[in-house]
């Protein structure tokens, strides 16, 4: 009955073009990596690599328990004191991964009687976390912050938390963070901005788009980030007050129930966070190389790090996708549930350690790429 069950899902998930399967990457490959998001490109820097090397020589492999039992090493302590200071923040915790951190922050600080805004940008991390708060959910349209205000203001619980990211995954646009912030000041409310896709990428120093508009250390303002992004590393975090990470040690699940992040993956993200601090034009070098690309395959200038290049049909989508592998170059490919129906795309990932040659042949590629898509669709 459920083998039965389970291939008939999919057979109808494989027709619809939606089937998906892992792609390993070889060692030693030579295709240019624009799928990941490894922005800085720090993932492979030797000083990142040294201190994760480091940290295994110091700690071992794993960090072999929860935080709350013998989980945490001093590397977790010290990176989480220098990336607060590098936020603006008081504290911060590191969690298993990203995911993790935003489903234990939402949880921990809305449940049963609250309310939580959210918008239809919002990561699935997010919205993970807006269902298993068992809190009170309105949706609004992504950026639509009049909404979130009227929302907040028409609310008939005491307590509120508005969650958004800051940088948009699929498309890389960029969330209004001063009108949301003003919402929720005027509200009594808390806004939570999740800065995955912008520390590293926008901001004074790659600091994020909460500093960039002066917000950092905010009251009532909660950031959530990654490791995995661009510090090439893993793992989540969640910086604001000293009192938010009391609160999150001893209410939130993802951080009490799951075993610490290994030490050489926090040894890497202290490693790449210096290489970051070092040199503070890294965020404006992958910028520049972000609008170089779009500009080169007629996509509109970036906000970030992201350029979409929507082509609609999913199966043409993987077609245009498979056509870029087969000439060397890795990009993303987002069909439903990550889009709506009909919006299925190529997804670039930029990095700020690739040269001018380098983006003009992936330029090529995906140019011919996309006009073999839209003639296929048509």
């Amino acid at each position: 009955m459920t083998a039965a069950w389970l291939s008939d899902v999919a057979d109808r998930t494989a027709a619809a073009g939606l089937h998906r399967a892992p792609i390993a990457r070889r060692s030693g490959a030579t295709e240019v990596n624009l799928a990941s998001n490894d922005y800085l490109g720090l993932s492979t820097h030797p000083d990142v690599i040294a201190g994760a090397h480091a940290a295994i020589d110091e700690w071992g492999t794993g960090s072999t328990s929860s935080r709350l039992v013998v989980g945490t090493v001093q590397a977790h302590i010290d990176f989480e004191d220098d990336v607060a200071r590098f936020l603006g923040t008081d504290a911060a915790l590191m969690f298993s991964s990203g995911y993790l951190a935003n489903v234990g922050a939402v949880t921990a600080l809305a449940g049963r009687g609250d309310l939580i805004v959210s918008d239809t940008g919002a990561h699935a991390s997010l919205i993970d976390g807006c269902r298993l708060s068992r809190a009170r959910v309105v949706v609004v349209d992504r950026g639509d912050h009049e909404a979130v205000r009227r929302a907040l203001a028409e609310r008939n619980e005491e307590r509120a938390l508005v969650v958004t990211d800051s940088v948009y995954s699929i498309d890389g646009r960029l969330a209004p963070l001063r009108e949301l912030y003003a919402a929720t000041r005027a509200t009594g409310a808390t806004l939570l901005v999740d800065e995955a896709h912008a520390i590293g990428v926008r901001g004074p120093g790659g600091r994020g788009l909460v500093a960039e508009c002066g917000l950092s250390g905010a009251p009532d303002l909660v950031v959530t980030g990654v490791c995995s992004k661009s510090l090439g590393a893993q793992g989540g975090l969640v910086a604001g007050s000293t009192l938010l990470r009391a609160h999150l040690i001893d209410h939130a699940r993802t951080f009490i129930f799951d075993t610490g992040v290994n030490p050489a993956a926090v040894g890497a993200a202290h490693a790449a966070l210096r290489v970051l601090v070092a040199d503070p034009g890294l965020p404006d070098r992958l910028l520049a190389n972000a609008r170089r690309v779009a500009a080169a395959i007629g996509a509109d200038e970036p906000d970030s790090a992201v350029v979409s290049l929507i082509v609609g049909d999913p199966v043409a989508a993987v077609a245009a996708a498979q056509e870029c592998r087969d000439r060397g170059v890795l990009v993303g490919c987002f069909r439903p549930p990550s889009v709506p129906d009909g919006t299925s795309r190529l997804r670039l990932t930029m990095r700020a350690d690739i040269d001018d040659a380098t983006i003009d042949t992936v330029a090529a590629v995906v140019r011919d790429a996309l006009a073999g898509a839209r003639i296929g669709a048509a």
